[in-house]
């Protein structure tokens, strides 16, 4: 590993402390170098606030060390003005001569421009440095740019014998059928905590009563979704009791409540494009589908899909509602004791 991307490998460590804090903004670190010593680092820490160049330049205490300085940062460096004033302004303001980027930001209003601008200054920008890793660490933000939808996280917990769930009688409707351990459903919180929303359909709210909170991992709530097409899920379910916000997509007009919106969508078409415009219209950036066995396969279906999270427990049902079949082998997995959660990613 050369020094520009040992440099880089620590922007990235710092990049993923603002994992669940930053969006829709991209997860960004920055490193400044002098002489082969970091002087300064920083990292985009909410939403709104300091870009991960200004928290880097600000923790420099000799400030004139930075005219023979070299500036890292995972991502290129902003030529707008948003919440926030331009970071590539800032960078030629204090005269920093070489920058090393990771990767191009998608987002329209940079999309090269400041790289463009630095190199106009008589800055020597190099690009692409990890450029694989840098990628990836953004995925959501670059999907969204990118293909004008949000990053689609398919996940549910499977028996080893392929079953989602037992075939359950009315009454037992109500209650989850419990597959994976403790330690996976941690997991699973921590993962809401970093996605912007969560969806399910009609049948999952029926069956499990889900709350669709965080309550196992510190972190914030994602907007809860749902498929209600006839609006027939009764006002007591826990996706209706006004904690956290839930968007309910529907063909009935229905009148909103506290926290509870109602979206009319046509039923008589593909509802899944209709469901992935409006999230991106209202600038939701990533979505895990945590529906029943019919949504998660129709998503699989029509390559809506970027990674799938599987969980496989330490059980057999020998029969009941058969797991969704993807079409590419997963990537790595994870021993989480008598649970294995396997990654997929696809490759399109």
């Amino acid at each position: 590993m050369n020094t520009a991307e040992k440099y880089m490998n620590r922007c990235l460590e710092l990049a993923r402390l603002g994992a669940g804090d930053v969006a829709p903004n991209p997860m960004v670190g920055c490193v400044i170098a002098h002489e082969g010593r970091i002087i300064g680092e920083g990292f985009h820490q909410k939403c709104g606030e300091a870009h991960a160049e200004v928290n880097a330049i600000a923790s420099v205490k000799d400030k004139s060390l930075l005219p023979n300085s070299s500036l890292y940062v995972s991502l290129e460096p902003c030529a707008h003005f948003g919440k926030t004033p331009p970071c590539s302004d800032l960078i030629i303001e204090h005269r920093i001569p070489r920058v090393w980027v990771g990767s191009v930001d998608p987002f329209a209003q940079v999309a090269g421009k400041g790289i463009e601008k630095m190199r106009r200054a008589g800055i020597e920008v190099e690009v692409g440095i990890l450029e694989k890793e840098c990628l990836w660490l953004n995925r959501r933000f670059f999907t969204f740019h990118q293909k004008k939808r949000p990053y689609l996280v398919l996940k549910w917990a499977q028996t080893l014998d392929g079953f989602l769930d037992i075939d359950r009688s009315q009454i037992a409707f109500g209650e989850p059928t419990w597959i994976s351990n403790e330690l996976s459903r941690r997991q699973v919180h921590k993962q809401r905590s970093e996605e912007a929303a969560i969806l399910i359909g009609t049948n999952t709210a029926l069956k499990d009563n889900p709350t669709l909170t965080v309550r196992e991992w510190n972190g914030k709530q994602p907007l809860r979704l749902l498929i209600d097409r006839k609006n027939r899920l009764s006002a007591t379910v826990n996706l209706k009791d006004g904690q956290h916000l839930t968007v309910v997509f529907t063909e009935e007009d229905s009148e909103p409540k506290a926290n509870l919106q109602y979206v009319k969508i046509n039923f008589q078409t593909n509802i899944i494009p209709q469901i992935l415009e409006w999230l991106y219209v209202h600038d939701i950036q990533s979505v895990i589908v945590e529906g029943g066995q019919h949504l998660l396969q129709s998503f699989i279906d029509q390559n809506l899909w970027d990674e799938a999270h599987v969980y496989y427990g330490n059980t057999f049902f020998v029969k009941g509602v058969p797991a969704p079949r993807l079409p590419v082998s997963p990537v790595k997995s994870e021993n989480m004791h008598d649970t294995f959660l396997k990654f997929f990613v696809n490759p399109v």
